[in-house]
């Protein structure tokens, strides 16, 4: 007998949370911190709904992941419509470690923008290295294909994070799988 043909894996940015770079006042690195934890445990903004056009594509057997992120498994709640989901911390975003850099106050936008930059060239300030990232990031990957290749040809649906979104890309890439839509790094892309 024939094994069933995986699967899609579906990699979707969650919908607009309630605390946005756009939306903070420029701070100093110690206030860009406490922004940066409140930013990973926010909720999605009231009102967010999942665009028809995703909707479309998330099939009624499809199997719902997310990130252990509020946003992400909200998103992942609208995804499902109902549906069993599993939330795991494996798919976080990637860490945004400040960097000390006195009271040179920036927008939370430029924070990210630098931190990021720094995270990618060593600076981990505490928090997971990048490197570590990348190998979860692997790993992550790695269940996701598992997951699409062990379940009947179901797709499966993450809904993570722009960044680490980003991340799974190379695994993906490397074990053969193709992208033929790319919606962006919007909020509710997929």
């Amino acid at each position: 007998m024939k094994a069933a043909r995986p699967g899609r894996i579906i990699i979707v940015r969650h919908g607009r949370p309630q605390v946005i770079p756009k939306e903070a006042p420029p701070m100093g690195w110690r206030d860009y911190r406490e922004w940066w934890a409140k930013y990973e445990q926010s909720s999605l903004k009231d009102g967010q709904c999942c665009p028809d056009d995703l909707l479309k594509e998330v099939g009624e057997d499809a199997i719902i992941l997310s990130s252990a992120r509020p946003r992400a498994m909200q998103t992942a709640g609208q995804l499902g419509r109902g549906r069993a989901i599993k939330h795991d911390p494996m798919f976080n975003e990637a860490p945004l470690p400040a960097p000390k850099l006195g009271r040179f106050p920036m927008w939370p936008k430029n924070w990210n923008k630098l931190a990021r930059l720094l995270w990618m060239l060593g600076h981990s300030g505490g928090e997971e290295h990048v490197r570590d990232a990348k190998r979860r990031a692997a790993q992550a990957a790695e269940e996701l294909i598992r997951t699409a290749e062990h379940n009947d040809g179901r797709d499966v649906v993450l809904a993570a994070h722009g960044w680490f979104n980003r991340m799974l890309r190379p695994g993906l890439k490397k074990r053969g799988w193709v992208n033929v839509h790319d919606g962006g790094d919007k909020y509710w892309s997929y």
